[in-house]
């Protein structure tokens, strides 16, 4: 024979009743109050529809309206289907399903409103922050430039000490202290030769000099209008149109800076330095003093080619410095900005998102409830569960039912009583009897 189920505790019953009760009272307004996280949602996102239109005209305000408007039906007709579909089911599968469902358009409402909020919230302060970031790279890319160039400019005293060197040669020459004779023969001319490449370079470093520092103060003087703009007040996009005109001049100046870098001029210079010796004629009377001449110019040769591995290794050095990374300034809107630096405006994609995903605490609260309550009424007979006020309305039917069966006619219940046949009341004629 089938198990009875067991009947419920009266408890179980009035907690039962008392959480139906509790959702009846909160049912007269959550609707009233999803439409207002809708109407809320619709609104900021509305803000950041507006920020990533570039025409201000009214077929773009119109474009807003209807696109936040349209959120806002979506996000209140799928939590009302939420709220009212998923406590109702009772299978793991259905509600596994509708889980699901939850799921994806929990994905779909980020995509088309919560980015658009967070944007509306945090994105005049994502475009500060990329702002400031932009000013950071630049500030770099200067001194780097700055860097090399004023490493270039060291490199003065190495071509200083290269010609100070032929100086001190050629004075030695003219004393007769390398070739033996004294005077400015053809020793002293290559010494000299030497040195006033050397020399007319060295001018020409000291000369760029000034042209380094002066870029580099317009170039300091840029960055501090960059970093204003990132705090001033007033509409971001105002100020990014200033900060993108800064930002070029600035790129322009770190171009100069790295231009003025010398390196590449005492590389070359190094290299022709012994490549491109001019041999003065031997000049000496005798044979002999001609061939001292000549071992001498071999000689002060091997240490020019010295001397220029030596400066060329310098400007190596100078020119094996990583250059300045290439900076450039890209306009960027509100939404992409809090977008790219989402990780540094949690509070506000937090309050986005929560805005619009809010109602899924909802509509697990009700499935608990729900739950409970289909658990607490489960084998519950009817006449458990029903009500004074139910009570009532049945005694009430029921006596409207016994009052119009007493007001049916008396005809009516004879027609539906059935009788008996009348008996035949014809007269019965007797036979007459026949003669023979």
């Amino acid at each position: 024979m089938p198990q009875p189920h067991p009947q419920p505790a009266p408890t179980d019953l009035r907690a039962a009743q008392e959480l139906e009760g509790h959702l009846g009272w909160l049912d007269s307004f959550t609707g009233a109050a999803l439409a207002v996280l809708a109407t809320a949602s619709g609104i900021y996102t509305y803000l950041g529809v507006q920020s990533l239109l570039d025409d201000t005209g009214a077929m773009s305000a119109f474009a807003a309206i209807a696109y936040s408007v349209a959120v806002s039906v979506g996000i209140f007709v799928f939590w009302s289907y939420m709220l009212r579909l998923f406590p109702a089911m009772r299978s793991t599968r259905a509600r596994m399903g509708l889980l699901g469902a939850m799921g994806l358009g929990s994905l779909a409402i980020v995509a088309m409103s919560s980015w658009l909020n967070a944007a509306a919230l945090a994105g005049s302060a994502a475009v500060e922050q990329h702002l400031a970031n932009t000013v950071q790279d630049y500030q770099q890319s200067l001194e780097r430039a700055h860097e090399i160039a004023v490493s270039a400019q060291g490199l003065e005293q190495d071509v200083a000490r290269v010609r100070q060197s032929f100086e001190d040669l050629s004075a030695q020459e003219a004393e007769g202290g390398l070739s033996g004779l004294a005077g400015r023969g053809s020793v002293y001319s290559l010494l000299r030769q030497k040195a006033t490449e050397l020399g007319a370079l060295e001018s020409q470093i000291a000369a760029q000099s000034s042209q380094v520092e002066t870029a580099f103060d317009e170039g300091n003087a840029i960055l501090s209008r960059m970093r204003a703009l990132t705090v001033e007040p007033g509409p971001v996009e105002a100020r990014s149109v200033e900060f993108s005109e800064q930002a070029v001049r600035l790129a322009g100046i770190v171009t100069t800076l790295r231009q003025l870098s010398v390196a590449p001029l005492v590389q070359r210079a190094a290299q022709d330095l012994a490549a491109s010796a001019v041999l003065p004629d031997l000049d000496g009377r005798t044979e002999t003093i001609r061939g001292d001449q000549a071992s001498t110019i071999e000689a002060v040769l091997e240490v020019v080619a010295q001397r220029a591995e030596t400066l060329e290794a310098a400007a190596d050095a100078v020119i094996a410095i990583p250059a300045p990374p290439e900076t450039r300034y890209t306009p960027i809107s509100a939404a992409d900005a809090v977008i790219l630096y989402a990780s540094s405006f949690v509070p506000s994609w937090a309050g986005a998102i929560a805005i619009d995903l809010l109602p899924a605490v909802l509509v697990f609260i009700l499935a608990v409830t729900q739950g409970a309550i289909r658990q607490g009424r489960e084998g519950a007979r009817v006449e458990d569960t029903l009500t004074l006020a139910e009570l009532r309305a049945a005694l009430g039917a029921l006596r409207e039912v016994e009052a119009a069966s007493d007001a049916l006619p008396q005809h009516a219940h004879e027609r539906e009583t059935p009788r008996a046949d009348p008996p035949d009341e014809t007269p019965r004629v007797a036979p007459v009897p026949r003669s023979r």
